[in-house]
């Protein structure tokens, strides 16, 4: 079973993304646990918290449906040290946040070298702060986007996914999450001519058995492109036959397929559509 859905949001409280899932006919969504560009935020109450969990299981939404993501500013491979110890505290934080709520999923894009210190340091940096975040908050699984490979970001290859998870060494507590947009752009064809090698690909330096979510966007960019631009379903490079076999992809069942494109009066079309390619 596919479970498709949006990014929605978490305006007036947490326990308002449930509502506005539900509101645009999406059977899974991400969403943010608080203001994405801030360092800190106030603590959930009693009432955010029960109302959460009452309007999930409302609307019938389990934690294997949701897919919550962190703050834009949080960077685990920080060579600041001083930087980079607030982004382990911030990025605990956020996984103490899913925890509360009952979810088990924290979508995270890796870091940063910032051009200072080497792609292998910066990715041993980024798995420690991953070792300390999965430690210290129980059953959250902490899970990896792979990147457009713009700019100093790593994670933008299936490769770096894969040693990430090496590194970690926390069997069980990190996974994946694959947006169509960065793989296209980082390389990886997903239209007709590379789907099942790009598929293979991520198999044998990944695993599906790792594949916690997908970000479903088109791309405003093309191959290889490096450029993280999102574009509606069909109105970009990849265009709607990626979306269609996506949705007949069988190894992509029971995990969350959310949407971020640009335009979110599309989504309720969006959804509906690619819905109706499952079969």
């Amino acid at each position: 079973m596919k479970f498709i859905g949006a990014h929605v949001s978490i305006s007036g409280g947490v326990e308002n993304a449930p509502l506005n899932a539900h509101a645009i006919g999406a059977t899974a969504f991400a969403m943010f646990t608080k203001n994405q560009r801030q360092w800190s935020a106030p603590p959930y109450s009693e009432k955010n918290i029960a109302g959460f969990k009452e309007n999930c299981a409302k609307y019938g939404y389990t934690p294997e449906q949701i897919l919550p993501h962190d703050g834009y500013l949080i960077n685990l491979g920080n060579p600041d040290p001083v930087k980079r110890k607030a982004a382990q505290e911030a990025f605990a934080d956020e996984m103490t946040r899913c925890h509360q709520l009952g979810l088990t999923k924290l979508n995270f894009h890796p870091g940063s070298h910032l051009k200072q210190i080497s792609e292998a340091h910066c990715l041993a940096l980024i798995a420690e702060g991953i070792q300390q975040a999965v430690d210290a908050v129980p059953e959250v699984v902490a899970v990896i986007e792979n990147t457009a490979g713009q700019g100093s970001n790593l994670g933008y290859s299936f490769e770096q996914l894969g040693e990430l998870i090496r590194l970690t060494d926390r069997p069980g507590r990190v996974g994946v999450c694959l947006d169509t947009c960065h793989a296209f752009a980082a390389g990886y064809d997903l239209t007709e001519n590379g789907y099942e090698w790009t598929m293979k690909h991520f198999e044998k330096c990944v695993g599906f058995q790792y594949l916690h979510g997908m970000h479903l966007n088109d791309a405003k960019a093309g191959l290889g492109s490096h450029l993280d631009r999102h574009a509606s379903l069909g109105a970009g490079t990849l265009g709607w036959p990626v979306f269609e076999k996506l949705m007949q992809d069988p190894r992509l069942d029971g995990i969350p397929l959310v949407l971020e494109t640009v335009d979110a009066d599309l989504w309720p079309e969006e959804i509906s559509r690619l819905k109706s390619f499952c079969r």
